[in-house]
């Protein structure tokens, strides 16, 4: 079995998610492994697809190897795939699966993401391994890595691979284009900033963003980071991480902090390109890491003006979710020109004006708590070194770890102590469950009063 590994990681042989694929290989001499670095080499690939292409037609499988960087793969990846798809490579039929490492923040919308596009191009897919970034430095990570790699096998050897159920995306078309601004024209006391990657050739999006403008009541004014001179996508080189600056010398963090999050709303715009926002939004995505794991817009609002077919895309609707949750912003809608598009536009142009005037930040559901908590935690144990997310983390009590709960901790001890003599069960009867809603009762009557 010729194995080509697709390693998605900026820093190339020095990636942690290879090292895993370095173990199998190890203990596989029996199969021949070629790693290409398409992460750290895609300017080189978008000029020159050749080795690319060559490499995954003398390949019998694909093994995408990489980190999970907010909430889908790095920006470098998504780029990659996007050429895997304008090259047309030769992939249908082939075996695919992939190995992520992570703290296992998204790491499920980061395999759907590649899953998605996999079976797009017609491929078998095959579920993947998600990894701690510790997992491979103990016995069960290891052992976990080697019953992944001998199931892949086994469905290669079966042909067992997963049913598709995506659908091709194809965005509404009106011919109605506005310009954008340039970064130098922005006006920073603006209130409502609108991120978009849009081209005059966007023709629905641009029709969408210029509806919503003229509904909106407020100042708005359009980013537009297919004009931004990005350097490149992020390195996750930590150079971040004491003060925050980057270490690419193209201005981003700065004009980040001055000209996008200084708004009171943010809105972002985009066409739907292989289940995600895109190349160029995901590099964009990607580098706001000089904020660390800093939720620094929390209580903003934000929306989403949409390109395509969104109710064909359940994991992308989870993302869009899910980073209202984990930041902290009010979700004001999500607006698409799917159905209805201009009834859609005006109902977040008005949900926009009111979640300002409101303020009314919903409380969190499992996507916000479960992934602050594995920030919480993260945060903690490397607070040596993010030193600004950890004093954020501080002033901003986001350390709630259940063992300062000492006084619940000793109730329910004594409650587990009571319940467990059954002559004092009995004699309780449904006094525990009155005792339960004890509390909500006088909210209750209190409210009745005033």
């Amino acid at each position: 079995m010729n194995v080509l590994v697709l390693n998605g990681s900026p820093k190339g042989d020095y990636s942690i998610t290879l090292q895993t694929v370095l173990y199998l290989e190890k203990i596989n001499p029996q199969k021949t492994f070629t790693i290409l670095n398409v992460g750290q080499r895609i300017k080189a690939l978008e000029s020159d697809f050749t080795p690319a292409m060559e490499a995954i037609k003398n390949a019998d499988v694909l093994l995408f190897a990489y980190p999970v960087y907010t909430f889908i793969a790095p920006c470098q990846l998504h780029r990659f795939i996007e050429l895997m798809k304008e090259h047309n490579v030769p992939v249908e039929g082939k075996f695919v699966t992939q190995i992520t490492t992570s703290k296992h923040f998204y790491d499920v919308t980061a395999h759907r993401y590649i899953q998605d596009n996999c079976q797009d191009m017609h491929m078998k897919f095959v579920h993947g391994l998600s990894a701690d970034m510790e997992d491979l430095t103990t016995e069960q990570g290891q052992k976990e890595a080697r019953n992944f790699w001998r199931h892949f096998c086994w469905c290669v050897k079966n042909d067992y691979y997963e049913t598709s159920y995506s659908k091709t995306i194809i965005p509404a078309n009106k011919p109605v284009s506005i310009p954008t601004q340039s970064a130098k024209q922005l006006d920073c006391n603006d209130e409502v900033v609108i991120v978009t990657d849009c081209t005059p050739t966007d023709t629905s999006l641009n029709d969408m963003i210029a509806r919503f403008q003229a509904k909106l009541p407020l100042k708005s004014r359009i980013v537009n980071i297919s004009e931004y001179p990005f350097i490149g996508g992020c390195l996750g080189c930590f150079n971040c991480a004491t003060d925050g600056v980057c270490i690419y010398k193209d201005g981003f963090d700065s004009f980040l902090r001055d000209k996008i999050q200084t708004a009171q709303t943010i809105v972002y715009a985009f066409t739907i390109k292989d289940h995600s926002m895109g190349s160029r939004f995901k590099m964009y995505d990607d580098r706001q890491f000089c904020n660390g794991h800093r939720t620094v817009t929390m209580g903003m609002p934000v929306g989403y003006l949409v390109s395509g077919n969104l109710s064909e895309e359940e994991n992308l609707r989870t993302i869009i979710d899910a980073r209202a949750q984990v930041g902290g912003n009010i979700l004001a809608g999500v607006a698409t020109d799917e159905f209805d598009p201009d009834k859609d536009i005006d109902k977040l142009a008005a949900s926009v004006v009111y979640a300002l005037q409101n303020k009314n930040l919903q409380p969190q559901n499992f996507y916000g708590i479960g992934g602050m908590k594995i920030f919480r935690d993260l945060i903690y144990q490397m607070r040596g070194m993010m030193k600004a997310d950890h004093q954020f983390y501080k002033e901003h009590g986001q350390y709630d770890f259940p063992q300062k709960e000492i006084g619940t901790v000793l109730k329910m001890y004594l409650i587990g102590a009571l319940i467990s003599s059954p002559k004092v069960k009995s004699k309780m009867g449904n006094k525990m469950n009155e005792g339960m809603i004890a509390p909500y009762r006088k909210v209750i009557e209190r409210a009745g009063k005033k």
